[in-house]
């Protein structure tokens, strides 16, 4: 049994210094080429308005606010300024999103985003997107690399596409820090050793964003408030979480297998549902020596489950968020498609680990 797993662990490392550190250079390389594109756009976009100030800033090679959601789909989160004369309203009626309301007494007018608040108070999302979307499309037209970038159309989302290749989206954002969502306010749950005090007040402490995009658990609800609303993201908590031991290993072998294996039609699995699963698996297993390089293989096999039994429950909810499902709106004969190929994977990497040598 040890020699099986050890050969396993042996196996996965080989595929992780091949194939998934040849993914990450190849990111990399993309995501130097279409920030520059990003860069120059949004150069623009502050010419014309300086409240839309770009935060693309490069530290220890990575960007900041940037999150890869498939070799080829990128997301800048561009951060705004001032928040101070808002209250944040997440009571739950809104799944994963909330909505930033004008503290009582305060005057529209000391806001820096006045236009864009609505008569009951609400600070827009929609209204600021529709703003930025104008701002992008003319400083797409103004910018040196015109001849290569264009906005995608019907959305109401911002857009860009890149060389015919690559699609980023910029998302508008305020972060807040300091504050945690009451709709988390479940996490971490009492009967669970991890994360441990320490690693759950730097979580708290880094806080979450607040983007201004489409909430596809508001489809089809058009109510003005939900139209205002701002969607909750987690990322920097995240990433935090997932520090130590294999973890970021084991979730750079599944990307690699998502991206290799898992692109399928109705795209029914991405990056965020690994990133996830990668969370739950570590709540499964709390205790630090779990995720030594030598229980890599075990930690992957039980992710892999753990995702054909979401796939074929067609439900996969959001960590901090489990109200959220992130299969919504997905098609059940992509989530079905996927529960076959993600089984046939696993069986090939537990009953032949030579495999990955062709995965």
């Amino acid at each position: 049994m040890i020699a099986a797993q050890a050969k396993l662990v042996y196996h996965l490392n080989k595929y992780y210094n091949e194939k998934c550190q040849a993914r990450k250079a190849a990111i990399a390389k993309t995501i130097r080429e279409v920030c520059k594109v990003v860069s120059d756009v949004l150069k623009e976009v502050e010419v014309q308005e300086p409240r839309f100030i770009s935060s693309l800033n490069e530290m220890d090679n990575r960007y900041e606010g940037l999150e890869v959601i498939s070799p080829t789909e990128f997301e800048v989160v561009l951060y705004l300024n001032q928040m101070g004369v808002f209250n944040f309203v997440d009571d739950g009626s809104l799944p994963g999103c909330a909505v930033l309301k004008l503290s009582d007494g305060r005057k529209r007018s000391m806001s820096l985003w006045v236009e864009f608040i609505t008569a009951s108070g609400y600070l827009s999302a929609r209204k600021i997107r529709s703003r930025f979307q104008t701002l992008v499309a003319q400083a797409v037209d103004k910018c040196s690399y015109r001849d290569v970038v264009k906005m995608v159309a019907d959305t109401s989302e911002v857009k860009l596409r890149i060389r015919e290749r690559y699609v980023v989206q910029i998302t508008p954002a305020f972060k807040c820090t300091g504050i945690w969502p009451r709709s988390a306010a479940h996490w971490p749950l009492p009967h669970i050793p991890w994360p441990g005090p320490n690693r759950v007040a730097e979580v708290k402490a880094e806080g979450f964003n607040l983007l201004s995009k489409e909430c596809h658990s508001l489809a089809g609800k058009q109510s003005s408030a939900e139209s205002d609303a701002w969607v909750l993201q987690f990322a920097e908590a995240e990433n935090r979480l997932q520090m130590g031991g294999c973890r970021k290993k084991c979730l750079s072998i599944l990307k690699t297998l998502r991206d290799r294996h898992l692109e399928l039609p109705g795209q029914p699995l991405n990056n965020y549902h690994m990133k996830t699963l990668v969370s739950y698996e570590c709540e499964k297993h709390p205790r630090e020596s779990d995720w030594d390089e030598s229980c890599l293989g075990d930690r992957l096999n039980g992710i892999l489950l753990q995702l054909i039994s979401c796939l074929q429950c067609r439900r996969c909810p959001h960590y901090f968020l489990p109200n959220l499902d992130l299969f919504q709106g997905k098609p059940h004969s992509a989530l079905e498609n996927a529960a076959k190929q993600t089984w046939r994977l696993a069986r090939e990497i537990l009953t032949n680990p030579k495999s990955l040598e062709k995965l």
